[in-house]
């Protein structure tokens, strides 16, 4: 009778290295994947989160009203901007002022009020909305704030006057319009990304 014959020591181990040679490219080809696919995740929840930030920015703007407010020190203009602070300048000049604060009208949708509101960006690379619960601001009475858009690096406004000419602040004199006629927003995400967008008021 003829003898059966077996693999041998060396087919098998040839065999076992193929295996795990294909489990491992299998391995790190699930791997990137993975990777891939959560890299595409983060990077649409973070555009989406811009988008939503400027869509929110541009209404606001949008209804933005000619009218001055009353407050605890006297009258306020009803655009109100101030360049850029560093956070590094005290605690309590960061708690009090906004880059940004003016009159709004209420939607046309009902869904709020005319009310005073405010953008600045905080010491934890937030911009934050504030908001007053009304147009005319009582003494003492501090804004709800709200972090819109986070991972920022720089958050810069400039106002179009009436020489048509940008300035970091509003209003320069006196004799300024009410409202600027556009305002320009240029914002530095921690991805390094940049975006401009410009917006027009109705003035």
């Amino acid at each position: 009778m003829k003898r059966a014959r077996g693999f041998t020591l060396i087919e098998v181990m040839t065999a076992l290295l193929v295996l795990s040679l294909l489990a491992l490219m299998s391995y790190r080809g699930l791997g990137a994947v993975l990777d891939a696919r959560e890299h595409v995740k983060q990077e649409t929840d973070k555009w989406r989160h811009v988008a939503a930030f400027f869509a929110r920015f541009e209404r606001d703007v949008e209804l933005a009203a000619p009218r001055p407010v009353r407050t605890a020190g006297g009258l306020a203009p009803a655009w109100l901007g101030v360049p850029t602070l560093s956070t590094s300048t005290g605690m309590s000049e960061a708690a009090t002022t906004a880059n940004l604060e003016f009159s709004r009208f209420a939607s046309t949708e009902g869904i709020d009020t005319a009310r005073r509101i405010g953008y600045r960006m905080n010491d934890k690379n937030e911009i934050e909305l504030w908001l007053w619960p009304g147009l005319d601001v009582a003494p003492g009475r501090l804004p709800q704030r709200y972090p819109v858009l986070t991972g920022v690096k720089s958050f810069e406004l400039q106002y179009l006057d009436r020489a048509l000419a940008w300035v970091d602040a509003w209003p320069v004199s006196a004799a300024d319009l009410p409202l600027p006629r556009a305002v320009r927003l240029r914002v530095v995400l921690a991805s390094n990304e940049e975006i401009v967008r410009v917006f027009v008021l109705r003035s």
